[in-house]
């Protein structure tokens, strides 16, 4: 009966040993950005936005790409009729403005944003970074969670839609 257990015990450490290893917590390295957030039901409102600005494909490519990325709730605070206006065809370019400057070159990850006081979008604007008290505010949105991996970059949940300078 010992023996047994020992073989159950040594069995069951050569699996573990032999099962490969993934980034701790990572169920969605193995997708791109467009996809983690076609997945989360937090992003439906951004997802329709970035497939009516035409951006899916581009986002999908092999970046890599920091997204702050907008929740559904945050669109909702959004002054009545704006996001109306900016899913109307006639609006793309304001639509790829708006959503561009969410997105940073790179794969930054949140301890790599907390040193920046600014990064420069795809856009080609900055966006400022400021961090009190240990909560990150990229242009006055608060970053609610960080370090979503993906295979072509990294997504930060925001809780504001930030709109590029005029």
């Amino acid at each position: 009966m010992k023996y047994f257990f020992l073989s159950v015990l040594f069995l069951g450490m050569f699996i573990v040993l032999q099962t490969p290893t993934v980034e701790a917590g990572c169920g969605t390295c193995d997708k791109t950005v467009v996809q983690n957030a076609t997945n989360t039901a937090s992003f439906t409102t951004l997802v329709a936005a970035v497939q009516a600005a035409g951006l899916a494909e581009k986002l999908s490519g092999p970046g890599p790409f920091t997204v702050f990325a907008p929740t559904n709730e945050a669109f909702s605070k959004l002054p009545p009729g704006t996001l109306e206006e900016l899913l109307k065809p006639e609006n793309k370019a304001k639509l790829v403005s708006v959503l561009t400057y969410h997105v940073v070159p790179g794969n930054v990850k949140a301890k790599d944003v907390v040193k920046l006081k600014e990064a420069t979008t795809v856009a080609g604007s900055n966006v400022a970074i400021v961090v009190k008290n240990g909560v990150i505010m990229i242009d006055g949105a608060k970053v609610v969670q960080t370090d979503i991996t993906s295979s072509n970059g990294v997504i930060h949940v925001i809780d504001a839609v930030i709109l590029p300078k005029q």
